[in-house]
């Protein structure tokens, strides 16, 4: 028998401060540029070290040129930075926040993908169901429990 594929979310409700207009539309800014594939693969294998453009290219199957044009548009958004070996340009994730963003976002890809609404639906139903037979069986227990002893 495989674990129920449900969990509680704890949400913090209390709002500290609200984001700033100008930090929404950043906000949306970057997740418009995220929302490209191959600048979403881009990033992904900046995460893990730095890249030229052209080593980049290879591994996400683009041309260098494109690649060089969706670099430049992270580079301003500041999702990418760059260090200079000589003549030579490296790209690097530009921080935690970017990194994190990416590794949630495709975490819940995985999640959407490998869990279609419908069967995860009825795995939860299951699992509700199953709780509430071994709390009503419990609640027998317990009651018929009670009147062999005389209570």
């Amino acid at each position: 028998m495989t674990a129920p594929l449900w969990y509680d979310i704890y949400v913090d409700t209390q709002v500290d401060e609200i984001p700033s207009g100008e930090e929404f539309q950043s906000a949306v800014g970057m997740l418009k540029l995220l929302g490209d594939e191959t600048r979403l693969r881009i990033i992904w294998a900046l995460l893990s070290s730095e890249h030229s453009v052209n080593e980049l290219a290879e591994l996400v199957g683009a041309q260098p040129a494109g690649v060089s044009q969706h670099l430049a548009k992270l580079r301003l958004a500041r999702l990418v930075r760059t260090r200079r070996d000589g003549t030579r340009i490296f790209y690097v994730a530009d921080d935690v926040h970017v990194r994190r963003l990416v590794e949630e976002v495709l975490s819940h890809a995985d999640h959407v993908v490998a869990r279609p609404t419908a069967e995860r639906d009825r795995t939860i139903a299951a699992a509700v169901t199953a709780t509430a037979a071994k709390a009503a069986k419990a609640a027998t227990t317990a009651t018929a429990g009670g009147r062999a002893r005389g209570r």
